[in-house]
């Protein structure tokens, strides 16, 4: 593989010729950007149409990293339920993802992380693989020169603790009794944000059993020095923060030597009441695989046999997180995206041109408000008052509905011409009320819950694995402001208020940070749409920035990319990296929401999509371009190149379909009238 040098950090990143090389280019004719980008768009089209589900929804694979197979297959050596042929494709699929220095990545064409490469690399000893062998070899002697084992992450010990590789008592305490903190007590459990929290809750119990199955063999070469795997390392200063959660940590160490046992046995017992309570219908929990991998270890732990309905549905649930390769190797998913990757295929398919009544877009606006959560979840305990409406992320998800995709499947339904309207009203009068009730006191939103913003629980010793806390964020925030736009409140205080919030988090440079996509991109390519749907005057001051940073940016190539090295070196990655199809998409939809459908970024930008499109209307994109927790969890959503050039190139064939609509709400007396008296959208508006 041919790579160019990263020269902030010594990395290599893959050209975007090597990235392409089996893609057959399409170069726009000399009869004009547009006609190229209507070819492309039909192309598109008819894909993504003819990978609609029977059901009415699309999903495509969420790749992440091999951490999720390397646990996978560690799960099943614990509970003695490994099976060769899912070993081996496991194994095939990890191989594969080996880098030449024999490391192992978060994201593709990223640096190697150590403790991904010590999962991958003890996955692969489970499989059989020898350690003289050349490519674990490499992975080994890299290993050791980081550090070895002992500098992995809290996360990657706590699984080799389970086979007698790490002490547990050199692991951070959680104790189980957090079960009982109310949430007035700093470190509740509802300080952490929803996976964070699905996932403690269990490892609690297997922090508090302390388990060691026998190890089917030493680790020995994965430390510096086997006879000393942990040497001791000095506490940071009392008084700093890390100093001060390292000493609550030796303290709650001290502490599970007095705990009673009752009092223990109860704490355990209460969280795996808590577990059980939250288990999804297809044995999930969350919808997500890390919290349905511990919970089934702490169940386990606490005397649930493989055989107990919850355990058999929630190892059944897993099975589904497998994507079988055609050759041959297994991947795990750590989440599916039914409801996010079909409201916007949906919203693509609309913006294109296709009619607003075509019956694929009926079929997928009948199983999204199928889907609908009409039942409280977590985020109740917050918002006890607020009546439920809302999507969550997943096909099966009913504690956790996310307000982002709440107010993404609500664009996408009132794009739908839906044979019973009054339905759909309805659906979307409850989201913007469940929207509205989730604010924080910042005029902002968060993914999933409200004021989620407790400054401790990422000071943990035992959280280092990533983002625990869900604080606003402006991708999330514009897409409920332009959400409510769509639903005329853009002049309501509330939609204000996110929109004041918004233009105050603007980047000196004119981009907003992007949480939940890469990165900056994201985030402005987020902003500018909600800003002008919001009725904010291109001219703008702002709304000037970001279209001066987006040009700014723009490739030799005419796409746009960005490197989640942004995340962590801003100044050297914001906004830079190889073109992309999805993030040249989200630098155009911006850009086209500031009025520059004529501007030459904007012709360079739909050229590029056009040329680098495939024949059958594919587009390439082995970039990770989501992000699940910055820099730490990155995700590659393999239908992000299709959904977004589809919906950029139909803005750019077409302008804003909510345009006229808007528009017309903005001209039309505010009234009563615009809704059925004491309907939910009745009631957000007067609310």
């Amino acid at each position: 593989m041919t790579a160019t040098t990263d020269g902030s950090t010594g990395a290599t990143l893959p050209s975007r010729a090597a990235a392409a090389s089996d893609t057959t280019l399409t170069t726009p004719e000399a009869a004009g950007v547009p006609e190229a980008a209507a070819r492309a768009a039909r192309r598109a089209t008819d894909f993504l149409l003819a990978r609609q589900d029977a059901e009415g929804w699309w999903k495509g694979d969420l790749e992440t990293n091999v951490t999720m197979d390397a646990e996978d297959l560690l799960l099943r050596q614990f509970l003695g339920i490994q099976e060769e042929r899912t070993t081996q494709a496991a194994a095939k699929f990890i191989r594969g993802e080996q880098r030449e220095d024999g490391t192992w990545a978060t994201f593709w064409g990223g640096p190697g992380e150590l403790s991904t490469t010590i999962e991958a690399y003890v996955a692969l000893r489970l499989a059989g693989d020898a350690p003289d062998d050349p490519h674990m070899a490499r992975a080994a002697a890299w290993i050791r020169e980081r550090g070895g084992i002992a500098s992995a992450r809290v996360f990657t010990r706590i699984w080799l603790a389970l086979f007698g590789w790490w002490k547990w008592e050199d692991l951070p305490e959680m104790p189980p009794e957090l079960i009982w903190f109310p949430g007035w007590m700093p470190l509740n459990i509802y300080d952490f944000g929803c996976w964070a929290r699905q996932t403690i809750v269990p490892l609690t119990i297997v922090s508090a059993k302390r388990p060691v199955r026998p190890a089917p063999f030493a680790l020995d070469e994965l430390h510096t020095d086997p006879a000393n795997p942990n040497p001791p390392k000095p506490l940071a200063p009392a008084n700093t923060w890390d100093g001060a959660f390292q000493r609550l940590d030796r303290a709650l160490q001290q502490l599970r030597k007095v705990v009673p046992r009752r009092l223990r046995r109860a704490a355990m017992n209460a969280a795996a009441r808590w577990i059980i309570e939250r288990q999804e219908n297809d044995g999930c929990w969350g919808g997500i695989q890390p919290p349905a991998v511990y919970s089934v270890i702490a169940l386990h732990l606490l005397g649930y046999d493989l055989e107990h309905p919850v355990l058999r549905e929630g190892l059944a649930s897993l099975d589904r997180f497998a994507v079988w390769r055609e050759d041959g190797a297994r991947m795990i998913e750590a989440c599916q995206s039914p409801v996010w990757d079909t409201c916007l295929a949906a919203i693509a398919l609309v913006d294109a041109g296709l009619p607003a009544d075509h019956p694929q877009l009926v079929k997928a606006a009948d199983w999204l408000l199928g889907e609908e959560i009409v039942r409280p979840g977590d985020w109740a305990v917050k918002r006890p008052q607020l009546p439920p409406g809302g999507w969550a992320f997943e096909f099966h998800n009913d504690n956790y509905p996310d307000i982002d995709d709440t107010a993404e499947v609500s664009l996408a339904l009132r794009r739908i011409r839906h044979h019973d309207p009054e339905r759909t009203d309805r659906a979307i009068g409850r989201a913007v009320r469940w929207n509205l009730g989730m604010q924080s006191k910042n005029g902002a939103w968060g993914a999933f819950d409200v004021d989620n913003t407790s400054p401790f629980p990422n000071r943990l010793p035992f959280c280092d694995f990533g983002e625990v806390i869900d604080p606003p964020s402006a991708d999330v925030t514009a897409h409920v402001v332009e959400m409510l736009a769509a639903e005329g409140l853009a002049h309501d205080p509330r939609t204000r208020r996110g929109i004041a919030w918004l233009l105050a988090e603007q980047e000196q440079n004119g981009a907003w940070f992007g949480r939940w996509g890469v990165n900056y991109i994201y985030g402005t390519g987020s902003v500018v749409p909600a800003l002008t749907a919001a009725g904010m005057p291109v001219a703008h001051p702002a709304i000037r920035r970001a279209v001066t940073w987006l040009e700014s940016v723009q490739n030799d190539d005419g796409g746009w990319g960005e490197d989640l090295r942004s995340y962590k070196h801003v100044r050297e990655w914001a906004g830079r990296g190889a073109s992309t199809p999805s993030q040249t998409a989200w630098a155009l939809m911006a850009l086209l929401a500031a009025g520059e459908k004529d501007s030459p970024a904007v012709e360079r930008g739909v050229q590029w999509l056009a040329a680098t499109q495939r024949e059958d209307g594919t587009w390439d994109e082995p970039y990770f371009t989501g992000t699940g927790f910055p820099w730490d969890f990155s995700i590659n959503y393999h239908l992000y190149r299709q959904v977004f050039p589809l919906t950029a190139l139909g803005r750019y064939l077409h302008g804003d379909p909510f345009e006229r609509q808007l528009l017309a709400r903005t001209l039309r007396p505010r009234t009563a009238a615009a809704k059925p008296a004491g309907s939910p959208l009745a009631e957000a508006k007067g609310s």
